[in-house]
């Protein structure tokens, strides 16, 4: 775990695969504190303008360094870099890793900014990332890193203080990343509930999905706050059925990154959800937001893992009966409000 290790890497040269609003960011605060970046674009025409405008395409246009460089060559992105941060969409993560694997240093540490689960495996993306690096290097894997939290690239662009999580089963990696990129405006704790972290950073995201259906229908924030508290309730029961520390369900990356989706303008999932429930069929409402709505790729993957190990989540259950048409939003609520009446404690939990 040779960078992780050494405790003198102050300047480090980071790649970051991906470059949507929160990649370029997550670019600009990591150029900010005097790291090396290069930020790795599909497109030529993305480069190109970034490029021209020095901009992160965001309301107030928060200027993108100069000093950051710009490539569409993975290689580029990748070769010598200390540190590697994959931004992609969840759906791209396992064939961005597929192309990163022979480029990255054995000893490079990598970071996971995407939130999501993986439709059909059902691996977090931390997972998904280390399959293919073993594929590619058996026995000699880089340390993979979940980073996670409430964290609106809208915010973090404008150097809002931020507080988020570096996940990791090899605690020196999360260390590194903790040193490396915490600052005077965001601040990094770590874990070594990975699994956790990342099923929190997933499921909040159909949580907000629920309540921006709510505020489609109309209704307010006291709906809002029980879709919310249940919302925990249900993330915390598929963690613990799957070993995570039911502590995690009270940190950042559950109850903190929850708060934020559900509540925020800022969020794709909500506005999506709202345009759901005001009654735009699911592919407008993607289309209206006009960018990765995560809470509907997640979806699959949660239904599908909730119900191989037997947990109940009835508001997810709800939304994706919602969003394969087989209910309507009206109905969604009047099922959740009429179903059996239970206690609310830790029993509540292990329903």
């Amino acid at each position: 775990m040779g960078n992780a290790e050494m405790g003198g890497l102050t300047c480090a040269k980071v790649g970051v695969l991906g470059s949507g609003a929160w990649g370029l960011a997550l670019a600009r605060l990591f150029s900010r504190q005097g790291h090396d970046v290069t930020v790795w674009s599909e497109s030529a025409e993305v480069v190109a303008r970034l490029e021209g405008s020095r901009t992160i395409p965001l309301p107030g246009n928060p200027e993108l360094p100069r000093e950051i460089k710009l490539t569409t060559e993975v290689s580029e992105a990748c070769a010598d870099k200390d540190v590697v941060v994959f931004v992609t969409s969840s759906r791209f993560v396992r064939s961005m890793a597929a192309c990163a694997a022979e480029w990255v240093r054995p000893d490079a540490v990598l970071v996971c900014a995407t939130k999501g689960l993986e439709e059909g495996s059902m691996d977090t993306m931390t997972e998904v990332i280390a399959d293919e690096m073993s594929k590619a290097r058996p026995g000699s894997a880089p340390a993979v890193v979940a980073l996670s939290g409430p964290s609106h690239a809208e915010e973090v662009a404008f150097d809002m203080p931020t507080a988020i999580v570096a996940a990791s089963e090899d605690e020196a990696a999360a260390l590194l990343v903790q040193r490396l990129f915490s600052n005077e405006v965001l601040r990094v704790y770590t874990s070594s509930d990975v699994r956790g972290v990342e099923l929190c950073g997933a499921i909040k995201n159909v949580i907000a999905l629920a309540c921006g259906i709510a505020r489609g229908l109309g209704y307010g924030d006291n709906s809002s706050a029980a879709l919310v508290t249940r919302g925990v309730a249900e993330m915390r029961r598929l963690g613990t059925a799957l070993g995570c520390d039911p502590e995690t369900f009270f940190g950042l990356a559950c109850t903190g990154d929850l708060v934020v989706t559900a509540g925020s303008l800022h969020s794709r999932n909500l506005r999506c959800g709202k345009l759901i429930g005001s009654g735009v069929p699911v592919e407008e409402a993607r289309a209206q937001v006009g960018a990765v709505v995560e809470g509907l790729n997640a979806l699959p993957a949660v239904i599908e893992l909730s119900r191989k190990l037997g947990v109940e989540m009835p508001i997810c259950d709800m939304v994706d009966r919602v969003v394969s048409g087989q209910i309507g939003p009206e109905d969604a609520t009047e099922l959740l409000m009429g179903r059996e009446l239970k206690p609310e404690g830790p029993e509540a939990y292990e329903e």
